[in-house]
């Protein structure tokens, strides 16, 4: 875990599905409040000001809480649905190699609950990393886990399908189009493109303008065969993803757990999935078309 570079990704306002306590169905643009800025030391802390005490300003009474200096930095969010009246703290992640960031949940105190994450791939370069499909276009450059609770959250990379996104213009990619691209070439089984897609459902496709740039956003299911130990009602997994483009590739974090624990973790998730930007390029990256065929 690392901290926050000095980023306006900090900012409420750039993060409208946070003060939308991420609905993710029928959900509604949302128009940023007044924010009034002070700068201490390297932060930026940021704080809306809002005349009266409503639904999507409770994120903005709420100030990011920096705790300390430290190697990580972790923020209290107040949780949402059955858990509404919870505060979670989050901690960041800062991949300088492919120039992305996001938060994670670490615990929510009250309960004394504390998620029991392992990073199961430490982030790496597009062209070592490992393929999601047999034509490799599609790759994990980093996952963390938590085995114990049966949560995913990983970010792939991959150069758009054509049979999806036809037009160059990215402007004009829809939410839908671009999360049956990304699905199209999510599987490990050699099988045509609608054939993978047929193991997911998409249940909800918008997007949203960033710092000037669009992001996907999508939830989906996906399906798995049967078993004798587990029955046909438990063998999905409920995603919650959010998409970017860069240097003509898509970089996707999807973060997913078993569909009948989505009520208790899916607004966990969905906080994170709001969390991810591209991050402005440092001496460290190393952009996706680099050395295609380097596998160190």
């Amino acid at each position: 875990m690392v901290l926050f570079s000095p980023s306006p990704s900090l900012s409420t306002a750039n993060h409208p599905f946070l003060t939308h306590h991420l609905c993710f169905r029928n959900q509604a643009r949302a128009t940023p409040d007044h924010k009034k800025c002070r700068k201490h030391e390297k932060f930026q802390i940021c704080a809306c000001a809002a005349s009266k005490p409503t639904l999507e300003n409770e994120f903005c009474r709420r100030d990011l809480v920096l705790f300390g200096l430290s190697s990580s930095l972790s923020v209290v969010f107040p949780s949402s649905g059955s858990l509404a009246e919870e505060e979670l703290k989050m901690a960041s992640l800062i991949d300088d190699i492919n120039a992305y960031s996001y938060m994670y949940p670490v615990e929510l105190p009250s309960k004394k609950f504390i998620f029991k994450w392992v990073e199961s791939r430490k982030p790496e370069r597009y062209s070592s990393a490992a393929p999601l499909s047999p034509d490799a276009r599609l790759r994990i450059v980093s996952e963390r886990v938590d085995i114990i609770d049966n949560l995913i959250i990983s970010v792939s990379i991959g150069p758009p399908n054509s049979q999806f996104l036809k037009a160059k213009d990215k402007r004009t990619w829809t939410a839908k189009d671009v999360a049956d691209s990304v699905l199209s070439d999510k599987s490990a089984l050699r099988v045509t493109s609608s054939q993978r897609m047929a193991e997911s459902s998409v249940l909800d496709a918008h997007s949203s303008e960033i710092d000037g740039e669009p992001y996907w956003y999508y939830e989906y299911l996906v399906r798995k065969s049967p078993t004798k130990t587990a029955q046909e009602p438990n063998l999905y997994r409920h995603y919650v993803a959010s998409t970017a483009e860069r240097d003509g590739y898509l970089y996707t974090l999807n973060a997913s757990t078993l569909g009948k624990q989505w009520n208790k973790m899916g607004p966990f998730l969905e906080k994170t999935v709001a969390s991810f930007r591209l991050n402005l390029p440092t001496e460290n990256y190393v952009p996706a078309y680099k050395d295609p065929w380097r596998f160190w």
